[in-house]
């Protein structure tokens, strides 16, 4: 399913404006399992962060699953950040599909963005970068809650934010200075940087963006990508707008899923096989390109 569309003026005039502080605290990333080599079964259920406050954060979760119960092991952790007027269940294509590559992936509704928020404020993005952080630190705490479901299943020191539009600039917003080590790697789709991202301990970026995107630019994209030094890739899908390659069996959809999944396996799972498909994954003549500065040796 299409996520919705946006306004592209009032949307970069305040995306651009500013984020929330991140305040997650530190965390280590001893050395993962390997790689899994299968794809596993899909488990969801969903809770609310901090349900009594201000700003209550409902979170839907997918995760491997074996019956009803979470996979044996231990599994890294994605934040994805849904865009304005959407809600988490239209991404599902893409957050079950990592969630089957082995990740437990987080989406919280954000509270005035959402498809039915009664109080809608596009300018309450500024403050969702915090808003997932708070959804972080909740998520890592359930490794150590006896008889939760993700009790003991969690890598929590190997930590990925991704998402679409509103929630692509929120993910950036993460990125910010003293963001702890554990967020290892970022997914900003169809947005660019806000004020003061891509600082602080360095991560893999990818910025996946359609080329003839009315909404977001390609070149609001391409200053994010311009404006930092870590190791980054950008994939473009030519004629393409806002997100209609999010889409299972829209042209380019194969290719970002291939190039966003080995880019997490690559940083969460410290996987190098990964890591040298990503540019092959991300390539199919007449419908995508790519510019690799990940510095992956192949």
């Amino acid at each position: 399913m299409k996520p919705p569309r946006l306004l592209a003026a009032l949307l970069l005039t305040v995306l651009l404006a500013g984020c929330g502080t991140a305040t997650a605290a530190p965390g280590t990333a001893p050395p993962p399992r390997p790689a899994p080599r299968e794809a596993y079964a899909v488990g969801v259920r969903t809770l609310t962060v901090e349900p009594g406050s201000a700003r209550p954060l409902p979170v839907t979760v997918w995760y491997p699953a074996a019956g009803r119960s979470a996979a044996p092991g231990r599994f890294p952790v994605v934040l994805y950040s849904h865009g304005l007027r959407s809600v988490p269940a239209l991404h599902a294509a893409l957050t079950t599909r990592w969630a089957a590559a082995g990740f437990v992936v987080a989406a919280p509704t954000y509270p005035n963005t959402n498809l039915r928020s009664a109080r809608f404020n596009r300018a309450d993005v500024r403050n969702q970068p915090a808003d997932a952080w708070r959804v972080v630190r909740h998520v890592i705490r359930l490794d150590g809650t006896p008889g939760d479901l993700l009790a003991g299943h969690l890598e929590t020191g190997r930590v990925a934010a991704a998402g679409h539009s509103a929630g692509g600039f929120t993910t950036a917003g993460m990125f910010t200075s003293g963001h702890p080590a554990r967020l290892r790697a970022g997914v900003i789709i169809a947005a660019g940087g806000m004020a003061g991202s891509f600082a602080g301990p360095p991560a893999a970026l990818l910025f996946v963006h359609g080329g003839a995107d009315q909404i977001v630019p390609w070149h609001v994209g391409r200053a994010g990508y311009d404006r930092t030094d870590w190791p980054r890739a950008f994939l473009t899908l030519p004629g393409q707008g806002h997100g209609e390659y999010l889409t299972p069996d829209r042209p380019g959809f194969a290719q970002v899923l291939a190039a966003t999944t080995d880019l997490l396996r690559w940083r969460l799972y410290d996987d190098p096989a990964a890591g040298r498909r990503i540019a092959a994954g991300a390539r199919l003549a007449g419908v995508t390109s790519f510019e690799d500065r990940l510095g992956i040796p192949h």
